[in-house]
């Protein structure tokens, strides 16, 4: 039960251009255009998907369980003692809050079973560097690591910043449809960081005994490229083939 369900949907934005003088004004349509679709996984989970340049990408976070020979993955609750997680080696997962998707060890990414539903997979970095240089980020901030991309991050945050905090340094303008939400991340020794307002992807990408992610914060309004120990816990994105 793992297949695309095809549809679109199509987002006009109109602006207004005021020409000569007095109340005259004339109406011109600048149309953005958002194809849009669904994703099923083998838990029966179902995704929005948008298409973002010539790739397409889930537009919500991961949040199955098992991998996609029906293999379960361990879950290693937020309640239980942080060492546990910590001293796992094993593929797992937590779950902070089911609005957001599951947060998963980079065990999860690396393993042959495969998460990602069929005709999908687990973004490379370059997989995301590609995805930056669509909604504006040159070429070589792209290849740079910390925080890149002036003003960018909320070209990836829903509508409003709706989700994150109100006092959130970054306005979404959600150009793209990518929806950004902050799932929070659970750190190398256990601990999480639930106070939703920050949102962690892994990439498919080894950087030696660590590995590249991309992170956004409530408090930038950049991108932030890094590589991390495979001990953390990340929100998952993924691409289609």
């Amino acid at each position: 039960m793992r297949n695309i369900i095809k549809g679109s949907i199509f987002f006009l934005f109109t602006s207004l251009i005021a020409v000569g003088s007095g109340c005259k004004k004339k109406s011109k349509e600048i149309a953005s255009v958002i194809e849009t679709g669904t994703l099923m996984d083998i838990d029966s989970n179902i995704y929005n998907t948008v298409k973002i340049g010539d790739q397409w990408w889930m537009s919500e976070n991961l949040n199955t369980t098992r991998f996609n020979d029906g293999t379960s993955i361990l879950e290693i609750s937020t309640s239980v003692k942080d060492s546990v997680w910590a001293k796992n080696l094993l593929p797992a997962f937590c779950l902070i809050d089911k609005r957001y998707g599951r947060l998963y060890n980079w065990s999860v990414v690396s393993d042959s079973k495969k998460i990602a539903p069929k005709g999908w997979h687990i973004p490379t970095d370059e997989d995301w560097k590609n995805l930056e240089k669509h909604i504006g980020m040159s070429v070589s901030d792209a290849e740079k690591l910390a925080w890149r991309g002036m003003n960018l991050a909320g070209k990836l945050l829903p509508l409003n910043t709706i989700g994150w905090p109100s006092v959130s340094a970054v306005y979404g303008t959600n150009d793209f449809g990518f929806s950004a939400l902050p799932g929070g991340c659970r750190v190398f020794d256990g601990t999480v960081n639930s106070e939703s307002n920050t949102a962690f992807w892994w990439t498919s990408t080894e950087n030696g005994i660590k590995a590249f992610y991309r992170y956004i914060d409530y408090n930038n309004t950049n991108i932030y490229r890094q590589s991390t120990y495979k001990a953390y816990g990340f929100s998952i994105r993924c691409v289609k083939d």
